[in-house]
């Protein structure tokens, strides 16, 4: 019977131990924390966007320069085959109007409690608890146990431990030390940045949504929400922008991005409403009435003519928000940076070990939210584990289909 050892209890490796294990394989799943799929339960918080509807082609396009190296795999396992696998373990979906797939439950505890009971029925051994410490001279897989180490000898290996964010939740970044030569600096990705906001906008406003803005970086113009925090200011919409702001904090600091209040009027309109005779109002009560502005806007507003003077009506259209960093790795969404391509062979083999696999957020690749990184999680584990079956000249057998 074929071994297998995976390590790493998120979605890429429990994915790929489903598939070894539906072809027979005996599989243990080794992770560090005391339980499977933390990241995952974070990631339902916000609902759990698994996927989206998209078509495929545009779909792909969102993993920028490495959509030529996720294709195949995503490919094999596209969105359609995840939604269908998730309603499998019973658990029904819904698209929502942005085209984003979220199970009805918006949470990930049932769809996880589920899969790790199809796991624990196809003989999947599960252990937490189980830090992973590289080779010894005679290949063996090395784990700190907590009480002492343990050492396994597999057939193939899929190694799925994650990226660098949020790093209490298992991915800690620490397996690069075993990669010094193949892997791209761990940098984050879908994250927030720092602003120096005044005292008083951060003590009356952080935590408060911006809602139906837009936002201009260079040429790029995207709309969606943001958030105003204590340490400067996240959301949607930053987050889909954020490794282009990244990448150009990194050649000079700050940066700017140009904020639109009120996107929905021309400035004709804008102007026209704020051509109207003010009558004693302050200046809050009348960027409200006339302009639409809710209290975090205008606060924005007034900050911004406080240090820098201008025009009410050109600061709602246009309100600079300088960046001072991204904020870090440990706060962001996922992570940037990681092994390359050049280290791995077709399928996420590593070049001079083809019963060595990595998948999931290791790989050196980057998407925006919206169901991206999840699927490309899920798609890699599949690849890899039917890539590692086909070593051994294992038939690879479907995954279950929804009752």
């Amino acid at each position: 019977m074929l071994t297998a050892v995976i390590v790493g209890g998120g979605p890429a490796g429990l994915m790929a131990a489903e598939v070894l294990a539906q072809s027979g394989a005996a599989v243990t799943v080794y992770d560090q924390m005391p339980s499977m799929g933390r990241k995952l339960l974070m990631a339902g918080r916000g609902g759990l966007n698994l996927t989206h509807s998209e078509p495929l082609d545009r779909f792909l396009d969102r993993y920028g320069p490495a959509r030529a190296w996720l294709e195949p795999a995503i490919r094999a396992f596209p969105p359609a085959a995840l939604m269908q696998w998730a309603e499998g373990l019973g658990q029904p979906l819904f698209t929502g109007t942005s085209g984003r797939v979220f199970p009805k439950a918006m949470k990930a505890s049932p769809l996880l409690r589920a899969w790790l009971a199809r796991l624990s029925g196809l003989g999947v051994i599960l252990r937490p608890r189980h830090r992973f410490l590289g080779w010894d001279a005679a290949g063996g897989m090395r784990f700190d146990a907590g009480e002492g180490t343990v050492t396994a000898h597999p057939d193939v290996a899929i190694l799925a431990m994650g990226g660098a964010s949020w790093p209490r939740l298992g991915s800690d970044g620490a397996w690069t030390a075993l990669f010094p030569r193949d892997v791209g600096p761990l940098r984050p990705a879908n994250c927030g940045f720092t602003v120096a906001w005044s005292d008083h906008l951060r003590s009356r406003f952080a935590g408060q949504p911006l809602k139906r803005i837009a936002v201009r970086f260079n040429d790029t113009v995207l709309r969606g929400e943001a958030m105003i925090t204590a340490e400067g200011i996240e959301g949607g919409v930053i987050y889909a922008l954020s490794s282009t702001l990244r990448d150009a904090l990194d050649q000079a600091r700050p940066v700017t991005i140009m904020v639109d209040l009120r996107p929905d009027l021309s400035p004709a309109a804008l102007a026209a409403r704020l051509a109207a005779p003010r009558r004693g109002q302050s200046l809050s009560t009348f960027l409200r009435k006339q302009a639409g502005l809710s209290p975090v806007a205008i606060g924005l507003v007034q900050e911004a003519l406080h240090r820098d003077g201008g025009d009410p009506a050109a600061l709602i259209q246009a309100l600079p928000i300088r960046l001072e960093a991204a904020r870090g790795i440990e706060r962001a969404i996922s992570t940037a940076g990681g092994l390359r391509q050049a280290a791995l062979g077709p399928n996420f083999h590593l070049r001079d070990r083809p019963n060595l696999f990595a998948v999931g957020e290791m790989l050196d690749w980057e998407a925006p939210t919206g169901g991206y990184l999840l699927q490309a999680c899920f798609s890699t584990g599949v690849a890899a584990a039917q890539a590692a079956l086909s070593v051994f000249a294992v038939p690879a057998a479907n995954l279950p289909a929804p009752p």
